[in-house]
């Protein structure tokens, strides 16, 4: 018998994955072959970019593009290495990689992530991270509403009078900030 049992239980306890969450969206395999490709595809734009940049010598030593073309070359070569490894080992790598289940749990984690980042643009890193952590103990968390708020505002509250007032640190601002004179 666990000795947490109820609301605080962990989160695997908690939320139990569904029968269809356990279909698979993409193998193993797949997943490989795309970061390798995308592995190579960066590293091909890297060595373009330090042959432009100057890969050879100069008379005062190596030009500014040398060291970090041989790195391309070198990763190039691990991704093509990485790439036929999985082309000749085809049932190595045919297990799932991520399930529906599993993906719907990173994309509430990513997705309110992203939108922190972009809101944080035009609201100012407080509002945005008051709306991020209230959004969070309210949708994924479950937690009651007042909690939710004043959690949220106490921790956008502590970070603007640390950031801000006792350390003078620039933070991304926006038209709350700008109605109180920061």
């Amino acid at each position: 018998m666990s000795e947490q049992a109820g609301p605080g239980a962990g989160a695997d306890e908690a939320e139990p994955e569904d029968p269809a969450g356990s279909v698979a969206v993409t193998s193993r395999r797949s997943m490989e072959i795309a970061v390798y490709i995308a592995l190579l595809a960066f590293a091909a734009v890297m060595a373009f970019d330090n042959v432009r940049t100057g890969i050879g010598w100069a008379s005062d030593g190596p030009r500014a593009g040398y060291f970090p073309f041989y790195l391309s070359l070198i990763l190039a070569a691990a991704s093509l290495y990485g790439l036929a490894k999985v082309m000749i080992e085809r049932q190595a790598g045919s297990e799932a990689f991520v399930t529906r289940g599993q993906l719907r749990r990173v994309m509430q984690v990513f997705l309110p992530t992203l939108l922190f980042c972009l809101l944080t643009q035009w609201l100012g890193l407080y509002v945005a991270s008051f709306l991020l952590v209230a959004g969070f103990m309210r949708f994924v968390g479950r937690i009651a509403l007042w909690k939710c708020l004043l959690t949220s505002f106490l921790f956008a509250l502590s970070m603007f009078i640390t950031f801000q007032i006792m350390f003078d640190v620039i933070m991304p601002k926006g038209p709350l900030e700008a109605l109180f004179g920061y």
